[in-house]
Order: C-alpha cells, then sequence, then structure tokens
C-alpha cells in the first residue's frame, strides 16, 4: 500500500511540472491573453547544453520555481536537441526556430525572454549558477514594473 502511494505522489509531482509548460508557442501565446500573463520563454539546448541542463536542474525545476511560475507566468521551452532520440516535430522545430530569429538572433543558450501577452520584450537574462530559483523570480517580477 505504502508503495502505491509514493508512486501516486511521484505521478501527480511530474504531471503537475510537465503541465507547467505549453508545447506550442501558440498555445503560450493564447493563455497569456486569457490569463492576463508574461510569458517566460527559455530557449535550450535540452541534450548537448551544458548550462541549460544546469538551469533546469537548478532552478526551472525547483520547488521554488514550480510553485510561483503555475501562478504566475505561461511558459514556453523552445527547445533546440541535437540527439535524433530527442528530435522534435519538423512543425515545433521551424518554429522554434521562428522564435530564435525574432528573440535570440545571437544563438545564446540558455537564455531567458520574459514577454508580455502582446510579445513585447520585458527583459532577457541567461543562466548565472550563483543566483538561486527565488533570484530569477525576483528578476522576472522586475520586468514586470
Amino acid at each position: 500500500m505504502n508503495k502505491l502511494i509514493v508512486i501516486a505522489c511521484l505521478f501527480f509531482t511530474f504531471s503537475a511540472q510537465a503541465q507547467l509548460w505549453e508545447d506550442s508557442f501558440t498555445n503560450a501565446l493564447t493563455k497569456a491573453d486569457t490569463e492576463d500573463k508574461p510569458i517566460v520563454l527559455v530557449f535550450s539546448g535540452s541534450d548537448w547544453c551544458g548550462p541549460c541542463i544546469r538551469f533546469k536542474k537548478k532552478i526551472l525545476d525547483s520547488e521554488a520555481f514550480v510553485g510561483f511560475a503555475s501562478d504566475n507566468y505561461v511558459l514556453y521551452n523552445a527547445d533546440f536537441p541535437k540527439k535524433k532520440k530527442n528530435s522534435l516535430s519538423q512543425e515545433k522545430l521551424n518554429a522554434n526556430k521562428g522564435l530564435a530569429e525574432k528573440y535570440n538572433p545571437k544563438g545564446h543558450f540558455p537564455l531567458v525572454v520574459v514577454l508580455d501577452k502582446n510579445e513585447s520584450i520585458l527583459g532577457k537574462t541567461g543562466f548565472d549558477k550563483k543566483k538561486s530559483p527565488e533570484k530569477y523570480l525576483d528578476l522576472f517580477n522586475g520586468y514586470l514594473k
């Protein structure tokens, strides 16, 4: 019985976390408009970029970030994996390339761009391993003022 409870808790934790991230930028825009929330657009190389992997683990997957972001931001990950097993659909890859041309023309990874619901850039930042999840939340919220 205890094993079932642990498995159920793990399942719901991972499910809730996965649901934070929109599956398309179009969906993110719609949700941002409907809920009047800013968009946190993350450019990452999930299977080749060391700083991206550390940023996800230390910041994006932290309890502090997940808890706050679910209520205050719309999240979209413009990922650019290189390994074949992690490849994206051509449609999603093209969409991410379009976002990169518009918001990340220099190709920095990881790069976080905070946008308003009208796609205006409120701020940009990269990964600073010295910053805590709370400092990133402060930074993102500072862009909203």
